[in-house]
């Protein structure tokens, strides 16, 4: 554990989850291959699409719509109408299409275990203090079984703008109801999670697992309170 600033006791947390709680990169490789093996079999014209060209698409969309920025169920849903239209199915075959394969991508990315040891830090952590999570993902808390430990989780697109913006800070600090420099906030993202919450008031830690050095990293604009590279350092702090 590594402090950056001097230390004051905290009141509750919050807690990115992609790439805090599990490896989500694995399981978002995994899914996504999945996704693709899938649609080959339901469009074969599919299989014409390389990486590259379904990245290309993803930006279309967002570009053509600007208000799916930060909803990343819609943009995939969006993804995969383009590329199914684009296969030449109708409009109403390829919003079908797009429906059901969102659907297999949804329960294929919460399709894994997190870790015991993270699931025993929380536990402890959840007995001391009111956690709220605060993810840019969409996860299934209820199928990983993390939903017990969280007072609520609040989820970019349908609870507010993506981290870093403010929105699910405000709402995170409404939720405990207590002041923000009471909250620490926990996620391995320095701009998403760290400078989100260092901008919204409360304490940061940096998750980094990875033990590279702040230094080395571009994305850091505000230091964080503190560093961990496990989340049972949690509970060593006062």
């Amino acid at each position: 554990m590594k402090f950056y600033r001097r230390w004051q006791p905290v009141s509750a947390m919050t807690f990115d989850l992609d790439d805090t709680l599990y490896d989500n990169r694995v399981v978002i490789i995994r899914a996504e291959q999945m996704l693709l093996d899938w649609l080959e079999a339901c469009c074969p014209a599919m299989a014409n699409f390389d990486w590259p060209q379904w990245q290309v698409m993803r930006s279309e969309v967002i570009a053509a719509d600007a208000s799916l920025v930060g909803f990343v169920t819609e943009i995939r849903r969006a993804q995969l109408t383009l590329a199914a239209l684009r296969c030449g199915l109708s409009e109403a075959d390829a919003k079908s299409l797009a429906d059901d394969g969102v659907a297999f991508f949804l329960h294929e990315r919460s399709n894994f275990i997190v870790p015991e040891d993270v699931m025993q830090s929380m536990g402890e952590l959840a007995d001391r203090y009111p956690l709220v999570a605060i993810t840019n993902g969409n996860v299934d808390c209820d199928k990983l079984g993390l939903t017990p430990l969280f007072k609520q989780v609040l989820q970019a697109g349908p609870d507010g703008a993506a981290k870093p913006d403010g929105a699910l800070f405000t709402k995170a600090q409404s939720i405990l109801n207590i002041p923000a420099d009471t909250i620490l906030h926990v996620g391995d993202h320095l701009k998403a999670d760290v400078r989100g919450a260092k901008l919204a008031g409360f304490k940061a830690c940096w998750f980094n697992d990875t033990k590279t050095p702040l230094t080395l990293q571009r994305r850091a604009s505000l230091l964080p309170d503190v560093e961990i590279s496990d989340l049972s350092e949690l509970l060593l702090l006062g």
